[in-house]
């Protein structure tokens, strides 16, 4: 969601934070702003170690829109060498200048730029009314800024960490000080904040994306860390005040790895780069001997997997569709009874915690907070969980016992695509894996194994396939809604693809167990409502025959699925087969591509689909 970018050092600020802000915009945001400090390393003028110096003003602008916006509306006169900016995705307050960030204090002094959401703010931001302060924006994050300018310690640190104490809620911040120009202080609890770590210089940031063009070396904060980020150095301690101590990790992701590569949209180049993403989860982990896998990370012995009784998997989205195809996969390779969940549900119902059950937290970014918030309650009533997501030290690859990485690169486009393909190819790794500790013989391990191995080039077939698949999607683009249907392991299909037509072409459209149409959406066939059916070769290849039968006598279109074509589809995309247990993996890229057309033929913003963003990192 919103994304936050500090930088301090020698080198001009205002370029590399607005840089830094582009390289945020997938994220999803409404809003930019800027604040510019005094040079770095200004002497301080008390005298004492880490005391305020001249209070010189801080310089900002805000502008509703795009980064582009903001851009054009800097004066010619905006230089400094400290400087923190902004993109807001509205929680609290309209999309307008007055609510994006930075947010000052009533002095001027201090600017503040916050992700997250302060559960308490109306009630703190009584109490500093009744004190005489005035407000200018109508969001809880300016409730920070005041209680920071307010607190009467010494430090900036002091300060901030008084501030702290009064709120409740989720943050990730950067405060600049005017008084302190050589720092920025930042902290952390239940939103990434990122340090980068230069060459005399320090940067800032909600995601590695604004980081990697300058630096691959990154500190990760954990909840209830703070840092102080100097131009050549940093500290980290927690928001209680005690020092700990966080080593730089390596980020595996080149810089270029953030470029469209000559595609005119970033979630056509992360379609078209499934072939070798599913290549690259697979790599280095394929037993042939054993006809296994090797998964390095899971932290869970033969023991303890055969001991597992249940497996509950947990994620939001498109994490959730995956996981569905992952709980399907559980149950049919390792017969363990499996099932998925939204994370945001879990979380809030008094769910039961079995110390038998095995749960599997899934997030793209390994950040999204209700998912993280359900991991810190599992992991809070003694239970097993493990992560599937594609960030290396992520929150919830930190948090979790052990888990998969998924390997799909960077993507930036809002909507998932090659993490989505990547996460159930993971799964079925995972399932495998339990598989071939249980009781899946040889043979079908062999079986799963040549299956896996071809899914590349069948992605490849499929992606050659895209002028015949742009074609269908203009024909169908103006439909008023979209009705996808699946059965068993065609259903998750049904609702990823549903998912992703309305994420990016906004198309209204359901999805349904086809074995579920004739108990009441029957009653929305029409004409100008097509049904994609998603119609695999398997053992309910009939059943799923019969759903089109049903939908054809009440006058309805049909676009299939399948892997052969359907006599009573008006169109069919052949896919390659697979084994049954993978097919559900190549069956949803061409409908990732149905999607994009959609949206490219109704002339939607595709990187940056209105109200939604890209982490998830508020309720």
């Amino acid at each position: 969601m919103c994304g936050i970018v500090g930088y301090i050092g020698q080198r001009d600020a205002a370029p590399l934070l607005l840089e830094g802000l582009q390289r945020l915009e997938y994220r999803g945001y409404d809003s930019a702003g800027i604040a510019i400090g005094a040079k770095a390393g200004k002497a301080g003028g008390s005298g004492k170690a880490g005391g305020p110096a001249q209070a010189g003003a801080l310089k900002t602008a805000k502008a509703k829109g795009r980064v582009r916006d903001l851009e054009a509306r800097l004066p010619k006169r905006f230089s400094g060498t400290t400087g923190i900016a902004h993109t807001r995705w509205a929680t609290h307050g309209a999309p307008n200048d007055e609510n994006a960030h930075p947010h000052l204090d009533a002095t001027g002094q201090v600017a503040l730029v916050h992700n997250g959401i302060i559960d308490n703010a109306s009630e703190l931001r009584a109490k500093l009314i009744a004190d005489g302060v005035e407000f200018s924006s109508e969001t809880d994050s300016e409730v920070l800024a005041h209680l920071i300018g307010r607190d009467p310690s010494e430090t900036l640190e002091e300060k901030v960490r008084g501030a702290l104490r009064m709120v409740d809620g989720t943050y990730g911040i950067a405060v600049l000080h005017a008084a302190f120009p050589d720092r920025i202080v930042v902290a952390r609890n239940g939103s990434p904040v990122v340090l980068g770590i230069g060459e005399k210089e320090m940067f800032v940031s909600s995601d590695v994306a604004a980081l990697v063009r300058h630096t691959r070396q990154v500190v990760t904060l954990d909840d209830g860390e703070m840092a102080t980020v100097k131009a050549d150095d940093y500290r980290t301690c927690t928001t209680e005040g005690s020092r700990t101590s966080a080593a730089p990790t390596t980020v595996e992701w080149e810089a270029e790895s953030y470029d469209m590569g000559g595609h005119d949209t970033y979630m056509h180049k992360e379609i078209t780069e499934q072939a070798d993403a599913v290549d690259r989860v697979l790599r280095g982990r394929i037993d042939d001997r054993f006809a296994t896998v090797h998964l390095g990370g899971l932290n869970l012995d033969a023991r303890e997997a055969r001991a597992v009784r249940r497996v509950k998997i947990l994620g939001c989205g498109s994490a959730y569709h995956a996981g569905q195809i992952g709980a399907q996969l559980i149950e049919e390779l390792a017969r363990v009874p499996a099932d998925a969940e939204p994370a945001s549900e879990f979380r809030y119902r008094n769910a039961v915690v079995d110390p038998d059950t095995l749960y599997i937290a899934v997030s793209q970014s390994g950040e999204t907070y209700d998912t993280l918030a359900a991991v810190q309650e599992l992991k809070r009533k003694g239970a097993r969980v493990l992560g599937v997501v594609n960030v290396v030290g992520s929150a919830i690859a930190r948090e979790t016992d052990g888990g998969v990485y998924v390997h799909a690169g960077p993507e930036v486009c809002v909507v998932s695509t090659k993490c989505f393909t990547n996460t159930a190819v993971a799964f079925a790794l995972l399932a495998l894996h339990l598989g071939r500790i249980r009781d899946l013989s040889v043979a079908d391990g062999k079986r799963i194994i040549a299956g896996l191995r071809r899914l590349p080039e069948q992605i490849a077939e499929i992606l050659r396939g895209e002028e015949r698949i742009a074609g269908l999607a203009a024909e169908y683009a103006n439909a008023k809604s979209m009705m996808f249907v699946g059965r068993v392991r065609g259903f998750p299909v049904a609702r990823e693809a549903s998912l992703k037509l309305k994420e990016v072409s906004y198309v209204h459209a359901e999805a349904y167990p086809a074995s579920e149409l004739k108990h009441g959406p029957l009653a929305l066939i029409e004409p100008a409502v097509p049904t994609v059916a998603i119609v695999p070769d398997d053992d309910l290849l009939e059943k799923n025959r019969a759903t089109l039968e049903e939908i054809k006598a009440r006058s309805g279109r049909i676009l299939a699925v399948a892997h052969q074509e359907q006599e009573k589809a008006d169109h069919t995309i052949v896919v390659p087969k697979n084994e049954d247990e993978l097919d559900p993996v190549l069956m949803g890229i061409p409908l990732q591509l149905l999607a994009y057309h959609s949206a490219l033929a109704l002339g939607r913003d595709i990187d940056k689909p209105r109200n939604l963003a890209k982490s998830v990192t508020v309720e």
